[in-house]
């Protein structure tokens, strides 16, 4: 029995998502059982008021900086930076600059 061939993506991630004052831009990288990758840009001002997922996620910091609120605890992060957030516990976050980040959502236990 063959094996699927797996497809190899090789990409800038800057570059995979652009600023725009419309709102906040997203570009799914990656979806599978185990969860998803994303990719977003925030322009100076914009953020995501609180809510919370039930899952953990990773979220690695590409460019600028911004709060990242978690559990009423703000997180000061900034270029090259990475934050574990819990499932299930309340988070926000809030730019002053452009921002670039990337998110990983894992749906394990």
């Amino acid at each position: 029995m063959e094996k699927a061939k797996k497809e190899v993506k090789q990409f800038k991630l800057l570059e995979r998502v652009e600023y725009s004052r419309e709102g906040i831009v997203s570009s799914e990288v990656l979806r599978n059982s185990a969860g998803t990758l994303t990719v977003f840009a925030f322009d100076a001002g914009q953020g995501l008021s609180e809510h919370s997922a039930p899952f953990d996620a990773v979220v690695q910091i590409l460019e600028g900086r911004a709060t990242i609120t978690i559990g009423g605890e703000p997180h000061e992060v900034s270029q090259g930076e990475m934050l574990i957030m819990p499932a299930n516990v309340p988070h926000a976050l809030s730019c002053v600059e452009p921002f670039k980040m990337v998110l990983a959502m894992f749906r394990g236990q």
